[in-house]
This record gives C-alpha cells, structure tokens and sequence, in this order.
C-alpha cells in the first residue's frame, strides 16, 4: 500500500502549486531575487521548502516518462554495442531471459513473446512499416511516442493477423505517400517500435520468429526507388546508471542528471500544446517551464537545485508507493483503463513507466500486479505460496489467438528471475495439471515442491519479488470492467502456506526437498 506523506505530495501536487501561484511564493524562489534577499524567517523558509519539495515531485512525475524512454532508446540504439541503430528494429532470437533484459535494460518484460525493438527518427523521413499475415498467430507492433503514449496499432485487437502497410510520419509532415498505405502521424519526432509475437516454448522459437522477421520498416525514400536523405549525426549525454537495475528505474550515479535528460528530452520531443500551456508553466521556479531552454543546475537556486536533488533520487520510490493510491483487490493492483495512453493523468503515466515500461494500452492487453500477499504482506521467496484459479475468472478472458500469462520479476531489478528449471512464467500455454472443474493451483516458492506439483511451479528469487498477471487481445468486456475498478473480479491472492504449527512456511525449514 502508498505510504500516505507519498501519497499526500502527489494526490495534492496542484493543489499546492495553486496556492504556490495564489501567495506569490514562486517569485521569491527567482534565483535574481532570493540572493538578493535577507534570509527568511525559519518557518516561511520551511513553508517555502515544502512546496518547493511538492512541485519538484509534480515535476519529476510529470518527466519520468520521457526520461525513461531516453533511457531505453540509449540503451539499445546509442550505447556501445547497441543492437540496433536509429530507423532499424532489433529482433530477439530468444525469449526474455534475465541475461537477455539485462542487455536491454527493459524492466517486467514477457516471456510468452518475442521482442522487437526500434527507435525511429521520423524527423528524417516517413517510413513504411510493412506487417505479414501470421496465418493466425499472436502478434501486434505498438507504436510508443517519448511520452510513453501508445499512439497507434498494427496487428491484434486494431488492425488483425492479415496484414498490411502502414506510413509513419513526423508530427506536421505534409508530404504525400503511395497508394495503398495506411498514413500514421506520429506525436512526437522520435517514437519506439515495439513488435511482440507469441511464442509458446523454445520448441516454438524458429516459427515465432518466421513471423517477427517478416515485421520490417523500410524509409520512404527507399520504398519509392528514390536516394535516401543524409543521416543525421547525434550527440545525446549519456546515462550513467546502474547496469543492474533496469533503466527505467532511473538509478542515475548523480540524480541531478534526471533533469538534465527531461529537459533534453523534452525540447527535442516537445508535448502537446494544451500541456505547454497549462502544465509546464508550473514549474518555472524549477527552470523547466520553457522549451527550447536547456536545464542546468546554474539555473536554479542552490536550495531549488538540492530539494530537485533529492525529489529526484526517490522518485521511483515514490511512484512505485504511488501505484496502490486506488487500492489493491486481493492483493492486486487492478489497472486503470487509461494505461498506455494516460493523457493528462500524469500520476498513472509515470507509475506505469517505471513498473511497466511501454505498456500496452488495456484494449491490447491488460496487466495485474501483484507485490503483497492475502495479508497485505510483501511478497518473498523465503515463504511458500499458492495462487487457486476457481471460479470466475473472466479477468482471463481474450480474443483467440491471444492468451494469458504469469510471470515472476526480482523486486530489486525488475528483471526475470534465474531458476533450475529455465521456467519464468506459466499460463494458458502450458501444460497445467488441473482439477476436474477446471480449477488449478500455481505454487509459488524457490524450491522445488515435488514431482507431483512440478508442472505448476513458478520458482521465486530468494528475496523480494513481484508477479505480473497478463491478458493478451482481453474481450471488451474486461476493458470496460476496468472503468468500474471497485467492482471488477480480481484474480484469486497468493496465499502464505501455513504449517501445521500455524506458522506460515519459511523455505530454510527444509531447503533441498
């Protein structure tokens, strides 16, 4: 659950900056004016502080989003050794096994699907993305802009499994395109493509991976038989970060880079008009209210820049408190219907960017996150767990070819899980031993529970982890339950194993069963 001083700062971020505006306050933070200043008296200066600390919360929130994603394209098209370069997709040959999302720094990734990656610069020109007939298999390509808004479709519950040829195009792009195409326009100049085709096992691999290679984008100028313009040259800072925590974490060495980045990142892929106008003025006593001016630490006051400092080194702390500010059902948070295109609610956005990186939208797939047990306690490896699937579970619910999934994440990294047996998630793809009603458990532990249980173990860490319940192409029907979050069937809590002293079961008892 949110720790409530959290929760307070970010429920009540505008209602503060309001006042801020009201009493004149911001102008005695221009750093023109505060040294010119005596020193305030001990409680307006305190007063000052805490709506100082307030708005660089609403700020970081606001830019955490945008910073991840300069992350995430850092890291697989800039840095060394990159997979992919800027206008080219990286296409995985295998499942996201924790060494595989190391390399990429993609934080709750599925296991149940091949990726693909690509950062594209439309600015340069439009290109065709060209999507093959799947002869019934899952897939879909996402189309995220640098504010994490999944802006568009090819595949799936949008566009279907047949095919086609659509033209992606900067924001203004006036030019004309072959008959044919489907013309795309894009919110921001850079944008990520994300292409995910369902694979069931390794046995499954060479097939899933027929059908991802067959997802290709292709310059225009190149499309139409004509030379292509000059590449562009980048010079972008790069993040320094943590290896083993995922980026989207933002676990910068200095968290003063934070703002340096959303500044960057945010002149370069600018947010829409109604936001420059009614958001970031907000955040002038922060230096981050103009585009086009580049942040520095110079540019605000020193005790601006060191509550910034501290805002910004637990943000993702904050944002992860922040994800039960609606509650949980069951142990679960039940995801709001606006993830993966969150608008104005900025809160949502930036919780969903740093647990769950380039979300889909609930129309797509829909997402349940669990942390906490039945008794609202953390979830780790030293104890034992069941999760009894009975009854109504229209929270499951999709659209053939899609399925569901359950996958286990490291708390710490946000990354899969190493185990003996290689198994990082099971679902509807899997050979579960079910009851005659059709119910099943999943046994959730670090050691193996016995042959008899083995097909339904999903092996834990040893400390601290989370579980991300997945529903691939989800009916309507659940998508119009998540509006009414206070209603919606919940999936069944992961329940401590109790031993017959009434103690829940601790896995050291009897390590190496």
């Amino acid at each position: 659950m949110v720790a409530m001083p959290h929760t307070d700062e970010v429920y009540f971020a505008t209602n503060i900056r309001r006042a801020v505006l009201a009493l004149g306050v911001a102008a005695c933070m221009n750093p023109s004016v505060t040294r010119a200043q005596e020193p305030l008296p001990p409680a307006q200066a305190r007063a000052i502080e805490t709506i100082v600390r307030t708005l660089s919360i609403e700020a970081a929130t606001y830019c955490a989003p945008i910073v991840a994603m300069y992350n995430l394209r850092y890291s697989i098209a800039f840095a060394p050794g990159a997979r992919s370069k800027p206008g080219e997709i990286w296409r995985f040959d295998e499942i996201a096994t924790p060494e595989v999302v190391r390399q990429t720094g993609y934080v709750t990734p599925n296991v149940n699907v091949l990726y693909g990656y690509g950062f594209v610069d439309l600015r340069r020109e439009p290109l065709v993305l060209n999507v093959p007939d799947s002869h019934g298999r899952y897939y879909v390509v996402q189309m995220v802009d640098m504010w994490t808004n999944s802006f568009a479709y090819a595949g799936g519950a949008a566009t279907g499994y047949g095919g086609g040829r659509f033209a992606l195009v900067a924001p203004g792009w006036r030019g004309s395109l072959p008959t044919g195409i489907t013309r795309i326009e894009a919110p921001t100049p850079w944008i990520e493509l994300q292409p995910r085709v369902f694979v069931k096992d390794k046995a499954d691999l060479a097939a899933a991976k027929a059908v991802l290679d067959q997802i290709t984008i292709t310059g225009l100028a190149e499309y139409e038989g004509r030379a292509a313009p000059p590449a562009p040259t980048y010079d972008y800072e790069v993040p320094q970060l943590d290896p083993d925590i995922a980026s989207s974490r933002m676990p910068f060495k200095d968290p003063v880079q934070f703002w340096r980045i959303c500044s960057a990142a945010m002149n370069e892929n600018p947010p829409p008009e109604a936001q420059l106008q009614a958001t970031l003025p907000a955040f002038r006593v922060l230096g981050l209210a103009r585009i086009g001016r580049q942040w520095t630490p110079q540019s605000v006051d020193p005790h601006v820049l060191q509550v910034m400092t501290g805002v910004a080194g637990r943000i993702v702390g904050i944002l992860s408190d922040a994800a039960g500010l609606e509650g949980t059902r069951n142990g679960w948070v039940i995801p709001p219907a606006s993830v993966g295109d969150a608008g104005a609610d900025y809160t949502v956005r930036a919780v969903v960017a740093v647990k769950g990186l380039t979300a889909n939208t609930a129309q797509q797939a829909v997402y349940y996150d669990a942390s906490i047990d039945r008794d609202g306690q953390p979830l780790t490896g030293a104890k034992r767990y069941t999760l009894t699937f009975a009854g109504d579970t229209s929270y499951l619910a999709s659209i053939p070819p899609g399925f569901w999934s359950l996958t286990m994440y490291d708390a710490a990294s946000g990354y899969t899980v190493d185990n003996p047996i290689d198994r990082y998630a099971l679902g509807s793809a899997d050979h579960l031993s079910k009851n005659p009603d059709g119910s099943f458990t999943i046994y959730i532990q670090h050691d193996d529970p016995g042959p008899d249980r083995r097909s339904n173990w999903l092996p834990s860490p040893e400390g601290p982890f989370y579980v991300n319940l997945r529903n691939y192409a989800p009916v309507p029907a659940v998508y119009q339950r998540l509006k009414s979050p206070q209603t919606f069937v919940a999936p069944p809590p992961l329940v401590p194993v109790v031993e017959s002293n009434g103690a829940s079961s601790q896995r050291h008892a009897d390590r190496g069963r």
